[in-house]
């Protein structure tokens, strides 16, 4: 993005220099991003650090490593815009595994990233647990399904079984075939809630980012 309109003052040869340095620093640190949406990226900040280093059409050194400062650590904000990035890419696919991956490039960075995506993979896990007790049901008739086991204290021990192995005496197959749909509804109701809160949780974190605008 340039600032259009207006003509681009001039640079300093030595204040350029300090700014290829930040942005070559910024673009190798840049991991994850093809090369049209680095470029977009480097592009503009190059705009916006002459942009805040002009003072009455000139540009100073002290006043480009005053804007530098100002925007820190340059693999710092290329994590921010890689995050960014593959935050924009999850909130638009709406996949799950765009969404775990970008939450797990979230939870790097803050621990309300971390609860997201804690919250996220129980309920994707639990969702695909669901369907997969449905499908299992209609290969394993007499094993697969939601269980209910007495245990030696007299209580009662729940669990949902995938089929595989024999199942303990005395034990009860709560649904019998109701598991196969109930388990495609819920599991299926599960996992587009998950996308939808996680979602929500994704483009609040977005609209906090105060990223630089050229």
């Amino acid at each position: 993005m340039t600032m259009s309109g207006h003509a681009q003052p001039n640079v300093p040869t030595d204040a350029q220099k300090e700014i290829e340095n930040y942005l070559s620093k910024l673009r190798q640190s840049l991991r994850g991003l093809n090369d049209q949406d680095a470029r977009e990226i480097i592009e503009e900040l190059r705009s916006h650090i002459i942009e805040k280093s002009a003072t009455g059409g000139q540009i100073t050194i002290a006043a480009v490593v005053a804007a530098l400062a100002g925007l820190g650590d340059p693999e710092d904000l290329a994590s921010q815009y890689t995050t960014d990035n593959l935050l924009a890419r999850a909130e638009v696919s709406r996949s799950p595994f765009r969404i775990l991956k970008s939450l797990f490039r979230w939870a790097s960075l803050s621990i309300a990233g971390f609860f997201v995506l804690l919250g996220s993979f129980l309920g994707y896990f639990f969702g695909a647990v669901l369907m997969l007790v449905a499908v299992l049901k209609l290969i394993h008739p007499h094993t697969a399904g939601l269980w209910i086991f007495p245990k030696a204290n007299g209580e009662l021990d729940i669990s949902f079984r995938l089929g595989f192995g024999s199942v303990p005496a005395a034990g009860r197959d709560v649904l019998g075939w109701w598991i196969v749909p109930l388990g495609w509804i819920a599991g299926g109701a599960l996992v587009m809630l998950t996308t939808y809160i996680a979602v929500w949780f994704v483009r609040q974190y977005r609209k906090s980012l105060v990223l630089p605008q050229g």
